[in-house]
């Protein structure tokens, strides 16, 4: 069992145990909030841009305001109720999973009868006529900060059976988002003011007939059960090698569950992991102490006069997954003293405004922005340069060490600070406070003994 510490609302303590039955501990709804990114959501707008006969035409558009946290690959899915009887005559840039029953019309058919229809993204490469801005990315959208050209994904839909006027038409209830699995939570529509579009030469707005707006935020701990990633550390002044928690992410349970975890070094390893299936998401993963999908490696290299080093490495075990668009999310108090950093791009995070001990790092674009799934390639690393303040720097109780790291927007299980690697003078320096009390009582004892 891991216990895990985190900040809530009133800058306290969330305190949350993983286990390997799953977490317990606070609410979801509490979970929700991330500390790091309080005004993180993903917000749709659904923009009424012209009636027909029977409905309307309307743009649809998911704007990714989390700083951290991208959907990747296989993509998003949308899901609603429809208030009324409503049809989807047809959709650019989008597409329903499921037709449903269109037995009732003669002619053109629907493109999807649901009265909940699942809607996904289009693939790159969808011919232009079937395409609007922002879409057909399959379902893939960068982070606010790591890629805010990237951060939208629109499609267009035309609803049939439905109001023709901002009186009669009804807001679609129950919105689901899943990115691609569980994790968000959508708040009702809401009737917004008309959103204003500008022409491409600047010089004419035009405005939406009606404007509802959908917020989505997330929590880890609906989206999976257990973690997903661990942190272990070292340093150059020990020898000690801190690994993750043992069972971090899940337990080897090869008895009752064969094929849970793949050896690295079993014969016909590339069979192996192709059976599992290409479409299935789920991890499948190397077998460790932590079995973790990812470990991140903190190393304290070292130590000049004036800086200090770090080197930093992400280790993907998962067979099942290439990991696009990778980003890491490191708390640390020298942030405010970064000097260099080699091979990784960064950007400074300040969710308390004044204090810059956040940094948020991510690949650089066709070198290392994709880390390779479980095998010799699996891994992308970088070092890290930090300038000494003299009034705070220090290498005792763990204080090189980092606060707390997110990998791809999910929070990494730390070590227990007590497995922290020392220095090795506090041990030296308690050895000979012990050793000069033994002798101090010896020689009380002898001279007590002459002085009888």
């Amino acid at each position: 069992m891991v216990t895990e510490v985190g900040g809530d609302h009133n800058g306290g303590h969330r305190i949350r145990w993983w286990s390997r039955g799953g977490a317990v501990g606070l609410g979801d709804n509490d979970e929700a909030y991330d500390a790091l990114d309080p005004n993180g959501n993903i917000t749709i707008k659904w923009d009424i841009i012209s009636w027909t006969p029977d409905g309307y035409v309307a743009v649809v558009t998911m704007y990714n305001f989390q700083q951290y946290r991208h959907i990747q690959a296989p993509g998003w899915t949308l899901g609603w109720t429809w208030a009324k009887k409503e049809v989807i005559w047809s959709m650019m840039g989008a597409q329903a999973t499921e037709q449903g029953d269109c037995s009732k019309y003669k002619g053109n058919l629907p493109h999807c009868c649901k009265k909940d229809p699942t809607v996904v993204d289009l693939l790159p490469g969808t011919p232009y006529n079937q395409q609007i801005a922002n879409c057909c990315k399959g379902g893939v959208i960068s982070s606010w900060v790591q890629d805010p050209s990237n951060a939208a994904s629109s499609f267009q839909v035309s609803v049939g059976a439905a109001g023709t006027t901002n009186k009669t038409v009804r807001v679609p209830k129950n919105f689901t988002l899943k990115a691609p699995g569980p994790g968000y939570t959508c708040g009702p529509a809401k009737v917004g003011k008309p959103t204003k579009f500008v022409s491409q030469d600047g010089r004419r707005r035009t405005q939406a007939m009606m404007t509802w707006n959908v917020t989505c935020t997330y929590s880890q701990f609906l989206a999976q059960k257990t973690p997903t990633c661990c942190v272990s550390i070292s340093s150059f002044y020990n020898d000690t090698i801190v690994p993750c928690p043992t069972c971090t992410c899940g337990c080897q349970n090869n008895g009752t569950q064969p094929g849970s975890c793949v050896n690295p070094d079993m014969p016909h390893l590339a069979s192996v992991v192709s059976d599992h299936g290409k479409n299935n998401y789920a991890p499948l993963v190397q077998c460790t102490s932590h079995m973790c999908p990812i470990r991140v490696h903190w190393h304290v290299k070292l130590n000049y006069k004036d800086y200090w080093r770090v080197k930093v490495t992400i280790t993907n075990f998962n067979y099942r997954m290439n990991y696009t668009l990778w980003n890491l999310v490191v708390q640390h108090p020298n942030f405010d003293n970064l000097t260099q950093l080699f091979s990784f791009n960064y950007k400074p995070l300040t969710p308390y405004q004044d204090i810059n001990d956040t940094a948020m790092l991510w690949g650089v674009k066709f070198y290392n922005d994709l880390l390779m799934q479980a095998g010799p390639l699996g891994n992308v690393q970088s070092e890290l340069l930090f300038q000494k303040d003299k009034s705070t720097f220090t290498f005792e109780k763990g204080w090189a060490f980092p606060r707390r790291i997110y990998f791809n927007g999910d929070n990494c299980v730390m070590p227990p600070p007590d497995a922290y690697p020392y220095l090795p003078n506090a041990s030296s320096r308690t050895d000979i406070s012990l050793l000069v009390l033994v002798i101090t009582l010896l020689s009380s004892v002898a001279f007590h003994f002459v002085y009888v």
